[in-house]
């Protein structure tokens, strides 16, 4: 029995958990630990090529490069920033191809569109200004007229006059206001439309004059915050008044007719001004560019007087010398030499 018991144990041994090769044996029982053991790398290089052996096999997959690169999405945004410089770059040479006086119309005109915008705010809250606004609890405020409830009673300000469904007399505050606003809406599209038909028919009726076939483009028209300018330029072989006088030459007293039957046509007010060249007064002479200036917006408005425009529609008169050129450039050009004759907004 000893002996069977003997050999069934390396049997056991072979079809068990094996150890691992190139490690090393376990000591027998009762062996002496105190014994150095042999090293294992010596049986490890011994032992015959097997399954336990083999090279580790190494997997490399390569994943086809650039496809990010083609899915347009920087086409796109490379179009929309070289659209921004294109725009960038031509309003910055569209302004510097701009002479100052016309730049200084343009931005008049905007200043003036964005006065006349209507902005209503809130009267039940806020601070009044741009950021005002409405109480979150206000029925107003809401998309839809609310249905009352013994909640929402409780929680409307009733101090701040809200308007109710049980109190409906409250809404005619905000329907007044309305109601301004579109008047004034009204006056202000009428005053525009009074403006255009003014210039079209001044534009018109100098165009069919024969007199004045070569001093019709010296009429010129500009929108801006006070409202619509008329201005009469002087060129090299046009003047409006004799050199260094306030006297009406014949053909600009003709011109300046014309201008008055124009404007005699509405009851805005008129403002008046004089321009001169930057061509100074000799010496020992007690006169200035200032005092002509003033002199020739005078005489203007005494020319409009006389064509039935009353005196109580003149608002200002004034004479602003060089101060205001219309070609900054060149201050001795003929066209710094001019009248304007302002159409005024009413309010």
């Amino acid at each position: 029995m000893a002996e069977a018991a003997e050999l069934e144990a390396p049997e056991k041994a072979e079809g068990a958990d094996a150890p691992a090769a190139g490690a090393p044996e376990a000591a027998p029982a009762g062996a002496n630990t105190d014994q150095p053991q042999p090293s294992a790398e010596p049986a490890a290089e011994a032992a015959p090529e097997g399954e336990g052996n083999v090279a580790p096999i190494i997997v490399k997959k390569i994943v086809g490069g650039h496809g990010g690169a083609h899915g347009g999405a920087w086409k796109i945004a490379l179009a929309d920033m070289m659209t921004a410089m294109m725009a960038f770059f031509l309003l910055m040479w569209l302004l510097g191809a701009t002479e100052a006086d016309k730049r200084k119309s343009v931005a008049d005109f905007m200043r003036a569109s964005t006065s006349h915008s209507i902005i209503e705010m809130g009267r039940n809250s806020g601070s009044g200004g741009i950021l005002g606004g409405q109480s979150i609890i206000d029925p107003e405020a809401m998309p839809a007229p609310p249905r009352q409830t013994a909640m929402m009673e409780r929680v409307t300000p009733r101090s701040e006059g809200g308007p109710t469904e049980n109190n409906p007399a409250d809404r005619t505050g905000s329907g007044s206001l309305d109601e301004d606003a579109k008047r004034k809406e009204a006056q202000e599209q009428q005053e525009q439309d009074n403006f255009d038909k003014l210039e079209r028919e001044l534009k018109q009726k100098l165009a069919q004059s024969k007199r004045f076939e070569n001093i019709k483009d010296q009429v010129q028209f500009t929108r801006e915050k006070d409202g619509l300018r008329i201005d009469i330029l002087d060129k090299a072989d046009f003047a409006m008044f004799g050199l260094g006088t306030s006297k009406l030459l014949p053909r600009s007293e003709a011109l300046v007719a014309e201008v008055a039957a124009a404007v005699a046509k509405l009851d805005n007010k008129l403002a008046v001004r004089g321009h001169t060249d930057s061509i100074p007064f000799g010496p020992g002479d007690d006169r200035s560019n200032w005092s002509l200036s003033a002199e020739r917006a005078e005489s203007t408005r005494a020319a409009l007087e006389k064509r039935n425009i009353p005196s109580s529609r003149f608002a200002k008169i004034e004479g602003v010398a060089d101060t205001i050129p219309f070609n900054s450039k060149d201050p001795a050009d003929p066209r710094n030499r001019r009248i304007s004759v302002t159409v005024l907004h009413k309010n």
